[in-house]
């Protein structure tokens, strides 16, 4: 006899204008600020039982703003600051490419394209279609929809002011803990079906 292993469900952030402060590229360390909320927001996710996922475009490395390395000093350092308000991010994955055509041929991991979502897919058993992505731009409304999850729009960082899509997100929000509550209370009703 055989069980089916339930499906495990995410919720993907972007980072910059939704995680912490967009300053445009966060180069630094000192620079790193976590938005109000956000570790709360996480927090809820973690006790919901949902898998958290960043995933970010950070083309200040392809472009030669800041290193891989102190990319990396920055990804530990917010791990670090959520972890020290009871929130654990289960995997950050970010492209360090420059977008095609400035500087960059064009990859697969690059949002609006899905290779990152793929990858935690793939590593911890996720049906794309029962999961969200929240991010601030445009970019991520399209790469929500090119992975059959469900697209939230938050007002912080750009707040889809970006104009480099036209997308429609599924629902708009103040912020990421407003963007967790709305997921809490509607996550019976998200169809595992891709859409």
């Amino acid at each position: 006899m055989s069980f089916r292993r339930p499906c495990r469900r995410a919720v993907f952030l972007d980072r910059d204008g939704v995680l912490v402060e967009d300053t445009d590229y966060v180069h630094r360390v000192r620079a790193l600020r976590v938005l109000p909320g956000a570790a709360e927001a996480v927090r809820r996710l973690n006790k919901a039982g949902l898998k958290v996922v960043v995933v970010s475009n950070q083309s200040g490395v392809g472009r030669g703003f800041f290193s891989l390395r102190t990319l990396q000093r920055i990804n530990r350092a917010l791990k670090e600051r959520l972890d020290r308000g009871g929130a654990r991010l289960d995997a950050l994955y970010y492209c360090p490419h420059p977008p095609a055509g400035k500087g960059g041929k064009g990859c697969a991991c690059r949002k609006p394209r899905t290779a990152l979502i793929e990858r935690a897919a793939k590593r911890f058993g996720i049906e794309l279609g029962g999961c969200y992505m929240v991010g601030d731009s445009t970019t991520d409304l399209v790469t929500a929809r090119n992975a059959g999850c469900v697209g939230i729009l938050v007002r912080t960082g750009k707040g889809g002011r970006d104009g480099r899509f036209k997308a429609k997100p599924h629902v708009v929000c103040r912020d990421l803990l407003e963007a967790v509550e709305w997921i809490l209370r509607n996550l019976s009703k998200t169809s595992y079906a891709r859409k």
